[in-house]
């Protein structure tokens, strides 16, 4: 996987709470086991009509919003069942980030899994998110993983945030978790050495 250090990117604005993951990933697309193509059914329901065209409404659709690498989403994102297909979907559309003030805990293991990044900040710097974005489409967050920082570029403004020391290291190395334990081999092997014999 691609090492994740820092990222600086526009953003997709999604100022909506209590997202589940039904809604980001609808279950009649649940069937498949490759996660091939599943960016293409994120948001289904709220970004094509019945007939499969895009409504130009919704924020995916938009142009002035395409390429960006974070989504940014409100409060209590990931809710809902424990479908990995929902990380999938994220992931499989560009998005390397999540932000938001708070995620479900299961949706945010299998966002990390899939080497999405789920940033958690204040409901205050979440709002100065969405109102920046409103002035300017084009402004920009950075997350520098090594600091655990969230900077708004257009206020200057930041935020620390948590990660598990492991899955940063992870994102920091651009392993998985079979990664992970091949570059503790040596380790491995010497602890076995000298406790199994």
């Amino acid at each position: 996987m691609e090492k994740f250090i820092t990222l600086t990117s526009t953003i997709v604005p999604l100022p909506i709470e209590n997202v589940d993951t039904d809604q980001i990933i609808p279950a009649r697309f649940l069937k498949a086991t490759s996660k091939e193509g599943f960016g293409d059914n994120l948001f289904a329901d709220w970004r094509y009509d019945s007939n499969g065209d895009e409504k130009k409404d919704f924020v995916l659709n938009e142009p002035k919003y395409k390429g960006a690498e974070i989504l940014v989403a409100g409060k209590n994102f990931g809710s809902g069942s424990s479908r990995e297909h929902a990380a999938w979907a994220i992931a499989g559309y560009g998005f390397r980030v999540v932000v938001s003030s708070f995620f479900a805990d299961i949706f945010k293991n299998n966002a990390m899994n899939n080497f999405v990044l789920p940033v958690v900040v204040s409901e205050q710097f979440l709002a100065d998110i969405f109102d920046a974005v409103k002035q300017d489409t084009k402004m920009t967050l950075t997350i520098d993983l090594e600091a655990q920082t969230i900077t708004n570029n257009a206020t200057g403004k930041s935020e620390s945030f948590a990660i598990n020391t492991y899955k940063k290291e992870c994102f920091l190395k651009g392993l998985d978790d079979i990664d992970y334990l091949l570059s503790k081999k040596e380790l491995i092997e010497e602890y076995e050495h000298k406790n199994c014999q």
